[in-house]
């Protein structure tokens, strides 16, 4: 498979909004908000069942207070893969927050009676965010998006979430599965982020998938393979990948040997599986 431009979905949410991000249409006033859209490669091209999943995220209200479990949760429950996620901010408006881990250690038995009765919104880690922040979240990890919010998630491709609150809203909540799979613990970031060379920045590693952002001019062979796919994401700037110009508002997933070109000023988001860092990743 060369480099493929991945299609999008957009899908209607409660919490979504009208004025989108460039590169993207807006919403009618008429229609249902979005609030995500996500990129799968077209049907019967590429990989049949990718082990990420990119999606931008639009909020004008809070998501549900929810978890994803691990892979030995989700596995034992009869799905492929639990679902580690990661968040790259792209616009934050003022006093905006992703509750993240809680305030401090609870009880599998306070969180279920916290999150029956409410008062979990109170127990979370209402944090300030801003654009250009990253934020990885392991599986387990108690969470909630505020509103006011544009940034690209990168999880484990699965569609697992389970809901512990959500505002009083006659959504389904998913409490056992929830408090089950849940460490409801303060937030500890899993891992620090650095510089491997100039203009590549390592933001994750060591868990279910590699973040990187390359922020400089470069030219040469990006080192994927069918094992180990890249994923993609231009956030400004443009380049060339396998012959096909790219550019924010699209992902585009490689799994093999491709020739890649970044003009100056290109900003990329590339993610892919596994938790060691691929050092060789650009030949």
């Amino acid at each position: 498979m060369p480099a493929i431009r991945l299609e999008t979905k957009r899908v209607e949410k409660p919490w979504g909004r009208h004025d989108l991000w460039p590169g993207f249409e807006d919403v009618p006033e008429d229609a249902s908000p979005v609030g995500e859209i996500w990129f799968q490669a077209p049907k019967g091209v590429g990989e049949d069942d990718p082990e990420l999943l990119i999606k931008y995220l639009f909020t004008a209200d809070k998501l549900s207070v929810q978890v994803h479990p691990d892979d030995a949760y989700a596995r034992a429950h009869g799905h492929e893969r639990g679902k580690d996620e990661a968040w790259q901010i792209l616009s934050a408006e003022p006093h905006a927050t992703i509750a993240i881990g809680t305030l401090k250690p609870m009880t599998k038995e306070e969180l279920r009676s916290d999150a029956e009765s409410g008062k979990i919104e109170d127990k979370l880690d209402w944090k300030a965010v801003k654009a250009d922040q990253f934020w990885y979240s392991p599986a387990g990890t108690v969470h909630a998006i505020g509103p006011g919010l544009v940034l690209i998630e990168v999880q484990q491709n699965v569609d697992l979430t389970y809901r512990l609150y959500d505002y009083g809203s006659d959504r389904e909540l998913h409490l056992d599965d929830g408090v089950a799979a849940a460490d409801p613990v303060p937030y500890v970031a899993p891992f620090t982020p650095y510089d491997l060379g100039e203009g590549r920045r390592i933001l994750s590693g060591d868990g279910a998938f590699v973040t990187e952002r390359w922020t400089a001019a470069r030219s040469g062979t990006l080192k994927a393979t069918h094992d180990r796919p890249v994923w993609l994401v231009p956030l400004t700037g443009n380049g060339v990948l396998d012959g096909q110009a790219v550019g924010p508002g699209g992902v585009w997933l490689a799994n093999s040997d491709v020739p890649i070109e970044l003009s100056d000023g290109a900003d990329l988001l590339l993610a892919y599986p596994g938790g060691a860092v691929n050092e060789g990743l650009l030949a």
